[in-house]
């Protein structure tokens, strides 16, 4: 396996979400190697905690001083009350993981208040890949480990989604309508990249705008979408509103988005390669602790940008394009940024090969910009 860039934290006990399969568990069991380990999807633990939480602390021998790991801890959220006790009793320290955090958002769970801190599992990154990098492989089939290293990635990520569907979403009784919301999320495929219009994906699934509301809380709470907020600070310009809508990896994306005569490719893949510099972004800004919050921009009269970086280390604008080609209308958002915000650094990621300056903007071959993003950043 790959070696991971996430370094986690080194005396204090700390939850690690991420979605399904991004690696979580093989992480911390390679990790914590002397550590106890309780996995909440062996059916017998499970049901052994459920009934009674307390027995946690019974299954940890006396003066046991190494890490405490349970894995895929929403599943039962009150053994987080025994957790907090164990830490504040016994000093023990505990990494806690889960792929959804919409039950540990429930009345009365206990998040530890402080005790823990929260650090985010992401697919590779290119830098993790190392060599091995290849996009036009990620473009289709994306960054999650097994996806990179499957002699069959199609039939890995179909079977991911039907996972998704049948053990996230129809077994914790997210939702009572699982037909419905399998339209939802190939109408919001379509909505890879773009601001959300909920009421056209509501007309498109042929339900209430209210459920659609609560089907993207459900993709935001089970760590499986991004929604990006436009970048307003001291705005001039009449600006869209929306949030700006992602499935977290390019290969989900693309297993979801269905495919046929009268769809382009090149639009898929144009999703797709935004799709992975946003993956490369957020899991830097995080693994790296740079601290940006992460934007887009987009006026009334079309003009945008698709990624905006604010935060300590300064104000960037990234411009995505999936062409060989650059055409000067493709600097149109960048330019019209930079001159509402003067301080930005412009960078243009596109699928040339071509690494150069021009007009104050980097000019970056998406390639290059992927493998080394903390050059840029």
């Amino acid at each position: 396996m790959y070696p991971r860039v996430f370094s986690p934290p080194a005396r204090q006990s700390y939850f690690l979400f991420g979605p399904r399969g991004t690696g979580k568990s093989v992480y911390v069991g390679d990790f914590y190697k002397q550590g106890l380990f309780f996995d909440l999807l062996e059916a017998q633990l499970y049901n052994e905690f459920m009934a009674e939480p307390g027995r946690l602390s019974r299954r940890i021998p006396e003066g046991f001083d190494d890490w405490v790991i349970i894995d895929e801890v929403q599943k039962v959220p009150a053994l987080l009350n025994e957790v907090h006790r164990l830490i504040e009793s016994r000093h023990l320290r505990f990494v806690l993981t889960g792929s959804s955090a919409r039950r540990l958002r429930g009345n009365n769970v206990n998040l530890l208040a402080g005790r823990a801190l929260t650090c985010r599992m992401h697919p590779f990154t290119a830098a993790e890949l190392g060599a091995d990098f290849n996009l036009a492989r990620a473009l289709k089939y994306g960054q999650l480990p097994m996806a990179c290293t499957s002699t069959d990635p199609d039939l890995f990520l179909q079977s991911y989604v039907r996972t998704y569907l049948q053990e996230e979403i129809q077994l914790e009784g997210l939702t009572r309508n699982l037909p419905a919301f399998s339209r939802f999320l190939e109408a919001a495929s379509f909505s890879q990249g773009s601001p959300l219009n909920i009421s056209a994906i509501a007309r498109d699934c042929a339900v209430n705008r209210k459920v659609v509301e609560n089907y993207f809380s459900i993709l935001t709470d089970t760590l499986v979408s991004y929604q990006i907020p436009v970048f307003a600070r001291r705005a001039k310009r009449d600006l869209i509103r929306s949030v700006k809508f992602y499935f977290f990896d390019a290969g989900v994306f693309r297993a979801l988005r269905p495919a046929g005569p009268y769809d382009s490719d090149a639009e898929a893949e144009g999703a797709a390669l935004e799709t992975l510099v946003l993956q490369e972004l957020t899991a830097r800004n995080d693994y790296q602790r740079w601290n940006y919050g992460i934007y887009y921009w987009r006026t009334r009269q079309g003009a945008e940008v698709d990624f905006v970086l604010y935060g300590e280390r300064g104000l960037k604008a990234i411009e995505v394009k999936h062409s060989n080609r650059i055409r000067r209308e493709d600097f149109k958002g960048l330019k019209q940024f930079k001159e509402e915000y003067p301080e930005a650094e412009l960078i243009f990621v596109y699928s040339g090969d071509r690494y150069f300056h021009e007009g104050g903007m980097e000019i970056v071959p998406a390639e290059i910009f992927l493998r080394d993003a903390e050059a840029f950043i």
